[in-house]
């Protein structure tokens, strides 16, 4: 690789020595001969895809406190049925330490759960990457002030121990990492990082087992990609390993901000390719992992989110990099039901590692678009007929249209219900008319599965839309109780999603982001997806950082709800306004 070796192992080495009482705990032994070392390169290439069992161990305080319920194995086994070879399983332990100075106990009951877990997909046939997950928000912030070092790195290395002793022999599918995205900025922060990469080894090593010939996985601060310059190998790595970033970009479309809906340009696509070229270009002999990715259905529109998924992996395999897709059991699995939440972007996931080239609905590239046309989706305003054929274009990759279906089986008629002239399908307005008209009401009304010579179907979703109604016009900012979102009931009417929000002051400035004011006009004005604002099922959401600036202004303040479809003028929003 071409960042350089520094860091040596002489600052460990001073904090423990064979005299600290955890160092005296035996190693453990495990059988011999019924470990069988793989290489990082062997690892990651057996492993791919990945799929995260987020928010779930990693959760605050313990496994359930969230938004999942414990990992069950049927859960599992959705994933291996799924395509899916491994399974990133993140593990918060801050509330989980029994003991102080210098041991640091950790609950056994906690490490025999993770342990349980590891078993449960093993068992099952999938590899494992497992962690220390949000410990790095608070005790192991090597970002915080006052960091002290020596408390912090005894406590590390502490756990690991433990985790390393309960995990000892577990089989080579099971590699770890030492910490999810480390905090920190700077240099010094990165420095302090590259220490806790070595003791991560040291209790890895002196844990005994098949520890010292386990894969692991190291990352730069962040586990960003700028981050990359600051990161130094350590002297004393001697387990087969692999570099591993996660990947959120751009942060616009991806964090819903700023009213980004569009992705799929040429300079869209070359962002990645760049990004994934330059990390590869900095570690040439180290096998990479892609320890997080998504771009969430929440607040993703699909065609876009295809075409983000499909060349962010396809980018990842041409560098034979190991996607793992972040789960938070919101996103993608729906875990009680055992159903994928979009199950062509799952699918182009899978298939897109195996190297099958699939075709694509397609949609706006142009940010700067007034009017923003998708192929996922046929919209008709309540009250108006379908007087029109709608054309539909997809990017075919070589394949071709092999038949639509709708929902309930029926296979449409080429040249009666819809035609196709080169990438475009058009769907003709008889068909259409079976659905949409003047008199039915708002709401999804049917799927249309287009499928190809080759790889993944795609879907267009036809909906009949009118504007929503909100429960209220205005309230009062500093009536909402600290810390706390505003929620108004929402009656949807159409696709139960927001687009975007734009927040404007009485005076007509921009509450926040003033800066939006240079982006097109379609993004001016506009807030971020869970800061500012949010939705669920039947409510929409100011979030109460925006909420908190409004009093700070002193303005009543303007917040404009968009929906899709989404175009300058169609009145397609709802104002609510806060004041103060």
């Amino acid at each position: 690789m071409k960042l350089q070796s520094a860091v040596t192992f002489a600052f460990a080495a001073a904090h423990f020595t064979t005299a600290d009482p955890i160092r005296k705990r035996a190693a453990c032994a495990c059988p011999s001969g019924a470990f069988k070392p793989l290489s990082a390169r062997e690892w990651v290439k057996a492993s791919t895809p990945g799929w995260n069992a987020g928010n779930t161990l990693d959760a605050v305080p313990n496994e359930g406190s969230w938004n999942n319920p414990p990992l069950q194995g049927s859960t599992l086994d959705t994933i291996k049925a799924s395509g899916f070879k491994s399974v990133r399983i993140p593990v918060t332990y801050t509330h989980h330490f029994v003991g102080t100075s210098p041991d640091w106990t950790v609950d056994a009951t906690w490490l025999q759960r993770v342990s349980d877990v590891i078993d449960m997909a093993t068992s099952r046939g999938l590899y494992v990457l497992t962690n220390m997950h949000h410990d790095s928000w608070g005790w192991l912030d090597v970002n915080q002030p006052g960091y002290n070092a020596t408390l912090l790195e005894e406590k590390f290395y502490a756990a690991w121990l433990q985790i390393g002793k309960k995990l000892a022999c577990k089989p080579s599918t099971v590699a770890f990492e030492p910490i999810n995205e480390p905090t920190g900025s700077t240099e010094t922060h990165s420095a302090n990082l590259m220490r806790l990469n070595d003791l991560f080894l040291k209790a890895l090593a002196d844990s005994g087992g098949y520890n010292p010939k386990r894969v692991v996985t190291l990352s730069a601060l962040g586990m960003s990609i700028d981050k990359l310059p600051w990161f130094k190998t350590p002297a004393n790595l001697t387990n087969p390993w692999a570099f591993q970033f996660h990947y959120y970009s751009p942060y616009d479309f991806i964090f819903g901000a700023w009213g980004k809906t569009t992705w799929g340009s040429a300079s869209d696509r070359q962002a990645v390719t760049s990004d994934f070229a330059m990390v590869k270009g900095n570690f040439t002999d180290v096998p990479l992992v892609l320890g997080e990715f998504d771009a969430s259905q929440l607040n993703c529109e699909a065609a876009a989110r295809w075409k983000w998924f499909d060349h962010v992996v396809r980018t990842a395999a041409s560098y034979d990099i190991v996607p793992f897709l972040w789960d938070n059991g919101v996103d993608n699995l729906d875990r009680a039901t055992g159903r994928w939440r979009d199950l062509i972007g799952k699918d182009l996931i899978v298939s897109t590692v195996k190297g099958v080239v699939n075709s694509l609905a397609d949609s706006t590239n142009d940010a700067a678009a007034t009017t923003q046309e998708s192929s996922a989706y046929v919209f008709n305003k309540v009250g108006g007929d379908v007087t029109a054929d709608r054309r539909l274009p997809f990017i075919l990759n070589g394949n071709r249209v092999e038949g639509l279906v709708v929902d309930g089986g029926r296979a449409l008629k080429s040249g009666g219900d819809y035609v196709v002239e080169g990438e475009v399908v058009t769907l003709k307005k008889e068909f259409l008319k079976e659905y949409l008209f003047a008199g039915a009401a708002p709401g999804s009304k049917a799927n249309v599965t287009v499928r190809f010579s080759k790889g993944t179907p795609s879907q267009v979703e036809l909906v009949q839309w009118d504007v929503p109604k909100l429960g209220g016009s205005s309230f009062a900012a500093r009536a909402v109780a600290a810390d706390s979102d505003l929620e108004i009931p929402i009656e949807w009417k159409g696709l139960h999603m927001v687009a975007a929000v734009r927040i404007l002051g009485s005076d007509g400035t921009f509450l926040v982001d003033d800066w939006t004011k240079w982006l097109p006009t379609l993004q001016q004005g506009r807030g971020t997806f869970n800061s500012h604002w949010n939705f669920d099922q039947d409510r929409v959401k100011i979030g109460r950082n925006a909420i908190q600036a409004v009093i700070a202004s002193g303005k009543n303040t303007t917040f404009t709800f968009e929906f899709f479809p989404r175009a300058e003028g169609n009145g397609n929003q709802l104002d609510y306004v806060l004041t103060v």
